[in-house]
C-alpha cells in the first residue's frame, strides 16, 4: 500500500440500509480500526436517516475521524475492500446497500479525478454526513466550502434522528 510521508487526518462517512444496518455500521467501524495504516481517533453516534435521492429503508449512518499514512486513493481502496467484505453490491447509483464507506475529507486536500473527489462532492447536501461530522468536529472547516456550521442550515429539512445508546 502506498503511504504519505506524514500522517493525514481524514473523515469517513459510514452508512447501511440493508440487513442489520446498525450492526453492520458498528462492525465496519471495528474493521476500519484494524485497517493497516489507519488509526480511528473518534467516531460519532449512530443516526437514523431517510434515504436521499433513493428509495429503500432508512439508513443507519455515522462518521469517523481517522489518522492515516495511506495515500488518498489507497485509503479509498481499503474502504472499498471493507465494503466488499460486507457484501456490497453496486447495481445502480444510490442503490440500497449493506454498507457504504465514503472518504469525505482527506486533510485539507481538494482534488477530483475519475476515481475520487475530495472533499466528497455531495458532503454539503447531506444531513447524514454533516450532523455526525458536526458532533465530532463542530469547528471543522471544509476545504472549498467553509465552516461546517454554515452548511447545516441547508439540510435542516432532511430527517435525521440520533439513535440512543451510541457514544
Amino acid at each position: 500500500m502506498s503511504s504519505t510521508s506524514r500522517p493525514v487526518r481524514a473523515c469517513i462517512g459510514l452508512g447501511a440500509n440493508l440487513g442489520d444496518a446498525r450492526r453492520q455500521v458498528e462492525a465496519a467501524l471495528r474493521a476500519l480500526a484494524t485497517t493497516p495504516g489507519v488509526q480511528v481517533l473518534a467516531r460519532s453516534s449512530l443516526y437514523r436517516t431517510a434515504p436521499v435521492d433513493a428509495g429503500g429503508p432508512d439508513y443507519v449512518n455515522a462518521a469517523a475521524v481517522i489518522e492515516t499514512d495511506l495515500e488518498a486513493h489507497t485509503l479509498l481502496r481499503a474502504l472499498q475492500d471493507i465494503e466488499d467484505g460486507f457484501g456490497r453490491e453496486r447495481p445502480y447509483r444510490n442503490a440500497p446497500r449493506t454498507l457504504d464507506l465514503d472518504l469525505l475529507l482527506y486533510g485539507d486536500a481538494q482534488f477530483s479525478d475519475p476515481v475520487l473527489t475530495v472533499p466528497h462532492p455531495r458532503l454539503h447536501l447531506r444531513a447524514f454526513v454533516l450532523h455526525p461530522l458536526a458532533e465530532l468536529a463542530p469547528d471543522l472547516h471544509v476545504p472549498g466550502l467553509g465552516a461546517l456550521t454554515g452548511l447545516l442550515p441547508a439540510v435542516s429539512e432532511q430527517r435525521i434522528e440520533r439513535l440512543a445508546d451510541t457514544p
